[in-house]
């Protein structure tokens, strides 16, 4: 990446019981999530980018534009960084319809900076029938796509999205999240989205930063992440590895979708006709893929691979992690000690990958 390119932060704050020490280089286009748990830092980081808690000895240079350089004294204040910010609470002006809360940001940012056309981001986001209405006439997720207009309509040079979907119920979240996705591959805006949610960030983020303790503990591609044994993402119930396909044709009769992707086919069983050479991302739970040293005949699981084991790691009780390469995919399975003994699975062993589920995450 070059330094036009990318995402500089180098920070640190101190406060009683907590210090940050982080040096992020992220990618200056695409979605880049900060992931970890409570208090490990990752609003604090947001917060002291967007310069509304100062950092000490930081740099902070978004796309070679330098907003706080303490070596070169250089400190912009909030209002003169090219951001939008979206909070977990939408916190717009119940007083101002819709239009108004939106109208509100564009008026007070300079007009060289309106690089994003009002009347686009009403669309992308689907609030076109709202825009006189006040904010009490709103559910939640109608509020959470209003500010995320107001935020876009100041022109920002990076969206910063603080767990905005944290206060939704799963019906205005599984609500809001395709706008979010519409959000991101029809504007060329940097954004950095906080979350606790691994799900949320398996959908829409290609990079991510794992934080814990105020430190990073590691950076990476969001499907190079998740698949690391010596992280604790690749670990736990939750465990799963995303696989980016392209839909090859879908059976109208069977509602059975085919994709292809790097390691193979897969075969989804969708009632979503997904028209051919549309790309997907598709999300493959650990739990879900058992393995076996034949192929399995007469059975009704649609999807088996054949893989190699590259490394085998103790998980809960009982259990193993194994990652497999199909191809050059990575995968997990996640299985009994007793099944990894009984299988001899060690790296480099030749097996088949049963795949009981596959989820379309976009």
């Amino acid at each position: 990446m070059s330094a036009a390119e990318q995402i500089r932060a180098r920070l640190q704050v101190s406060r009683p019981g907590f210090t940050l020490d982080v040096d992020l280089q992220l990618p200056g286009r695409g979605v880049t999530a900060l992931f970890g748990p409570s208090g490990c830092g990752k609003t604090t980081s947001l917060r002291a980018i967007a310069g509304l808690l100062r950092a000490q000895q930081a740099t902070v240079v978004v796309n070679g534009e330098v907003w706080q350089d303490d070596a070169a004294r250089i400190w912009r204040p909030t209002h003169q960084r090219a951001l939008g910010y979206v909070f977990q609470e939408a916190s717009l002006f119940e007083h101002l319809s819709v239009r108004g809360n939106i109208d509100y940001g564009r008026r007070r940012t300079p007009k060289e900076r309106h690089t994003v056309a009002l009347d686009h981001a009403v669309d992308l986001l689907g609030i076109a029938h709202l825009m006189d209405r006040k904010p009490h006439a709103l559910s939640g997720g109608e509020r959470q796509r209003v500010a995320m207009a107001r935020a876009l309509a100041t022109g920002p040079r990076v969206l910063l999205m603080d767990e905005p979907l944290a206060a939704l119920d799963a019906q205005r979240k599984a609500e809001v999240l395709p706008y979010l996705e519409r959000l991101h591959q029809a504007l060329d805006i940097p954004v950095l989205y906080v979350s606790h949610a691994i799900d949320e960030v398996a959908r829409l983020a290609a990079h991510m930063v794992l934080m814990q303790d105020g430190r990073v503990l590691a950076s990476g591609r969001t499907e190079d992440m998740l698949v690391r044994l010596d992280l604790p993402l690749a670990h736990g119930d939750a465990a799963a590895s995303v696989v980016e396909g392209t839909v090859l044709r879908h059976d109208a009769h069977d509602h059975i979708t085919s994709v292809q992707f790097a390691g193979g086919r897969l075969l989804l069983a969708s009632p979503t006709a997904w028209p051919a050479g549309a790309p997907v991302r598709l999300r493959i739970q650990a739990r879900d893929v058992s393995l076996a040293l034949a192929a399995p005949v007469d059975t009704s699981i649609l999807n088996i691979l054949p893989a190699t084991v590259v490394q085998v790691e103790a998980d809960s009780p009982g259990q193993c992690m194994v990652a497999l390469d199909a191809g050059p995919t990575r995968l997990l399975a996640r299985v009994t000690q007793r099944s990894a003994q009984a299988l001899a699975l060690a790296p480099g062993k030749a097996v088949f990958a049963q795949v009981k589920g596959v989820a379309v995450v976009n």
